[in-house]
């Protein structure tokens, strides 16, 4: 699997995390190490690698390096285990780590019998706590490590880590391709990463070894770029008959009605961000394809002041309402139809 082959396997490799590397490796320069630790962030985000990479850089072996998956070993006896392992010197080098995966899985009872050993650890014995919701993690246990917030990766840097493993792979993709997968990913370097081999499997039967945005849409089941902006320009002209059967062709061809929102989303933002903010312009040449990026600079006018910000309230409320509609794209049809009304 791709996001196996390529995790990070020093700092320096660690993309889209430079807050909590930078802090880590200066407690390790300092010799100030904390005995307990929570990562906590959204999936795919390097939580469980970063843990690696600090077990290895104080001197932690393989051997003595322990992940617990706290989803399946949840309960009291496994922590109670866990409890009298720690005790026991390390078998190689100084320190011994424990990883715990999705922390917040341990019940009551087996959270109470690890309290106990985060407030007396043995000085060889360092505990990395990794969750994805760290809201249901007791306080009692937050107070006692140094607390680390994982943020998802941004677009531009998801976009740039797919063009670059495609190319290790002997592959060329595309920046529409890679825009895609990003976008998709929703901030996660390990669910891009799971696409990108899906689509790399696919791209074995071109003999060129070239990943198209086609390729990619298709295998998406997003709509064609032409019906992304033709919508846009819809919503912003306030075209109503154009707009509705747009989104009635995206249905008719069983095209993901969330990803084209998504991208609408993605634009509509991006030209308010040039409007208000023209120091992004770079960071979002990088973030959006040529295509793109060409298209929201020349529309981000066209709509009157203000009016963009509506645009985009409206859009993210159907976006946010569409997993609980029996028709997927009624939430899309109803908020286009409240902007083209507005001021009329």
């Amino acid at each position: 699997m791709l996001y196996r082959k390529y995790r990070p396997k020093n700092f320096d490799e660690v993309l889209g995390q430079d807050h909590i590397v930078a802090i880590l490796k200066s407690a390790i320069k300092s010799k100030r190490v904390s005995h307990a630790y929570l990562f906590a962030g959204p999936r795919g985000t390097g939580k469980t690698s970063v843990a690696r990479i600090l077990a290895k850089e104080i001197g932690c072996s393989d051997i003595d390096l322990i992940e617990i998956d706290a989803a399946s070993s949840r309960g009291i006896d496994e922590i109670r285990s866990l409890r009298e392992a720690v005790n026991y010197a390390p078998l190689q080098g100084p320190v011994k780590v424990y990883i715990i995966d999705e922390v917040h899985m341990l019940t009551k009872e087996a959270f109470n019998a690890l309290l106990k050993t985060l407030e007396e650890p043995p000085k060889h014995v360092v505990f990395v706590l990794a969750t994805t919701e760290p809201e249901k993690v007791p306080e009692t246990i937050i107070s006692r490590c140094q607390n680390f917030s994982f943020h998802k990766i941004p677009e531009n840097i998801l976009r740039q880590s797919v063009i670059s493993i495609a190319k290790k792979e002997g592959f060329e993709i595309d920046d529409e391709a890679a825009g895609l997968i990003a976008l998709a990913s929703e901030g996660s370097f390990r669910d891009s990463q799971g696409m990108l081999d899906q689509i790399l499997s696919l791209g074995d039967k071109n003999k060129d070894k070239k990943i198209s945005g086609k390729e990619v849409r298709e295998f998406l089941a997003v709509p064609k770029r032409e019906m992304v902006e033709n919508f846009i320009l819809a919503v912003l002209e306030k075209k109503v008959d154009e707009g509705l059967k747009i989104i009635e062709q995206v249905v008719d061809e069983n095209m993901d009605i969330r990803m084209f929102l998504k991208l609408i989303l993605r634009d509509v933002r991006s030209m308010l961000l040039l409007c208000l903010a023209p120091t992004m312009k770079k960071q979002l040449e990088e973030t959006l394809g040529d295509r793109e990026f060409k298209f929201v600079e020349k529309n981000k006018d066209l709509p009157k002041p203000g009016e963009l910000e509506k645009v985009l309230k409206l859009l993210l409320e159907a976006y946010e309402v569409k997993s609980r509609s029996y028709l997927p794209q009624l939430p899309l049809e109803l908020a286009f139809l409240k902007i083209v009304g507005q001021n009329e």
